[in-house]
């Protein structure tokens, strides 16, 4: 096997681990009305499914991604998927709504370790700036398009067979993950000297972390506003202890704000696309669950395509910034035309035009973010860098989905106020929400476009192999 195959081969493997991460951020919420009548939640109690996981998923990220860094990323990374795979069987057996809960709690721990460190172990196996643009068009499409065929996915287990399954897949997965892990990653360097580990520092920024989750997913801007005294403590001790968890010089490094502000937009305009899609889909076009899967379809098969045969091409030749704003730009257009979806929307004139520009779009955006977000860090950082960047990602979500939520529910209050019909008024609320959505990715653009600053690409001439596929060298 060549020096070439086997990074490809453990690039396989991260992506597939950090796959199962992904999908669980979305393979839920096909399943939540058949989860809620066997379990008896609570209307109330039924978001805990989906705000467990993103509580601790959210609040370890960062934490996890410093521990990759001083107790080795593969470590972290084969623990991560020992937790997420145990939990996926305690979630996928659970006789109770209150033991599901704890697992899918225990499921974002495992899930936080693993994408915290992912990325980091796979700027380590691909230095090359061709092999790494390669690469990150891959592992962009695992992050990127999870969220589509977490919805499909969902939609068929649960269709077929039963919402237990939306778990129970991870197990084989897992174990194959962590089998494959323990053999081609490469293994840890031993540490020159003792790891020391910011423990007050850590306290503070997880306990930030968790309470903003909480605080934007419950619309409780008291538990945001302790969230920002926990995050100002946090940056004033990292300012004066030895041994910071999250130096801050990281964030002077202007193209890893930037990348962390794109991230922000990005996110919730996704997070929102994937959710209110689904929805509009299940409640004013009446799909079932496993119609609305298949739906999703077009954008899983474009976005592939996008991410692993054409976004790396367009690094390579214009650069980072021109892909990352066509993308996202492309992302914005699709979110604006949903915007237009009317009640009697039909598939192939509504729907099928915003599913495949959201595919090209984010297939060619996800790419240059990542580089642009990891390409000023020391490698001896990297994990803690990944963390950050996921970190990002895990807020912007959370906070763009809770606020186009409550705009969504907020515009449909209003037209049922004025005599709107029920069905017109819950699609007025959507298309509002699409809206802000479209505006949020259009941001994202400008924001990229004009304040990122990358370093050149170039192609290597060292290895003649980087112009054929990764398969064939």
């Amino acid at each position: 096997m060549t020096d070439l195959k086997s990074r490809w081969l453990a690039l396989y493997v991260l992506c597939l681990g950090d796959l199962m991460i992904v999908l669980d951020s979305s393979i839920v919420n096909v399943a939540l009305p058949s989860i809620q009548t066997d379990l008896g939640f609570s209307q109330s109690a039924l978001a805990w499914v989906v705000n467990a996981y993103l509580l601790t998923f959210g609040g370890f990220l960062l934490l996890s991604g410093r521990l990759g860094d001083l107790l080795g990323n593969r470590r972290v990374f084969v623990g991560g998927v020992v937790s997420f795979t145990v939990a996926s069987i305690a979630c996928g057996l659970a006789p109770s709504a209150g033991l599901l809960v704890v697992g899918r709690a225990i499921q974002g721990l495992g899930g936080a370790a693993v994408s915290a460190v992912a990325l980091s172990l796979i700027m380590g196996l691909f230095a090359d700036p061709a092999e790494r643009a390669k690469a990150m068009g891959f592992f962009g499409f695992v992050m990127s398009g999870g969220g589509a065929v977490g919805v499909l996915l969902g939609g068929l287990l649960t269709g077929l067979f039963s919402w237990h399954w939306i778990f129970l897949v991870n197990v084989p997965i897992g174990v194959g993950v962590w089998i494959a892990a323990r053999r081609v990653l490469p293994a840890d360097e031993a540490a020159t000297e003792r790891a020391r580990i910011d423990v007050l520092g850590a306290v503070l920024v997880t306990a930030a972390l968790m309470l903003s989750v909480y605080g934007i997913v419950s619309s409780h801007w008291v538990l945001l506003g302790g969230s920002a005294v926990l995050l100002g403590a946090f940056v004033l001790w990292e300012s004066r202890t030895a041994a910071p968890l999250v130096p801050l010089r990281l964030f002077r490094l202007r193209n890893v704000v930037v990348s962390q502000v794109v991230g922000v937009l990005w996110a919730a305009a996704m997070f929102a696309w994937f959710f209110l899609a689904a929805l509009y889909l299940q409640q004013v076009l009446g799909y079932t669950a496993l119609e609305v899967g298949l739906a999703f379809v077009p954008t899983s098969v474009v976005m592939a395509f996008c991410s692993l045969r054409v976004s790396d091409k367009l690094v390579m030749r214009f650069g980072i910034r021109p892909p990352l704003v066509a993308g996202l730009s492309l992302a914005a257009v699709s979110l604006a035309l949903f915007s237009r979806a009317p009640v009697g929307g039909d598939f192939a004139l509504d729907v099928l035009p915003s599913m495949l520009l959201l595919g090209a779009g984010a297939g060619i955006a996800f790419n240059p973010v990542l580089l642009a977000a990891m390409g000023d860090v020391e490698p001896h950082e990297s994990g803690l860098a990944s963390g950050v960047v996921n970190t990002s990602f895990m807020m912007g979500g959370a906070l763009g989905l809770a606020v186009l939520v409550s705009v969504a529910a907020s515009r449909t209050e209003s037209l049922t106020a004025s005599g709107s019909a029920p069905l017109e008024a819950l699609n007025g609320g959507f298309q509002l929400a699409f809206a802000v959505g479209a505006v949020a990715a259009l941001a994202a653009a400008v924001v990229g476009g004009v304040f990122l600053r990358p370093r050149p690409m170039a192609m290597s001439e060292a290895d003649p192999d980087l112009d054929s596929e990764p398969w064939a060298a």
